[in-house]
């Protein structure tokens, strides 16, 4: 199954995602699970939050994919949403 992950960081925490981001980016690498992940940009062409596709057999294995993301360790997200996701074009 595939899921997304919708997150949107806090208000001002470009500062976070900047110093956490290398630890972000090993955690997608070595996890296994990610398709494709991006960050979302905002107006002023800043990153503001994450949009991670991941393929794993449970929600469960969803929430634990996002639990030991050191994005979510520093305080970055001001909400995160996991939605089963079903790819149909791509």
């Amino acid at each position: 199954m595939r899921y997304a992950l919708i997150c949107i960081d806090k208000p001002n925490a470009l500062q976070t995602r900047v110093e956490n981001r290398a630890a972000h980016l090993e955690h997608i690498q070595t996890s296994g699970v990610v398709e494709q992940a991006g960050p979302f940009i905002d107006a002023a062409g800043q990153m503001c939050g994450s949009l991670v596709i991941l393929t794993v057999d449970t929600r469960a294995e969803a929430q634990a994919w996002v639990d030991a993301d050191p994005y979510g360790h520093a305080g970055l997200f001001q909400s995160v949403m996991i939605q089963e996701w079903k790819r149909v074009i791509g």
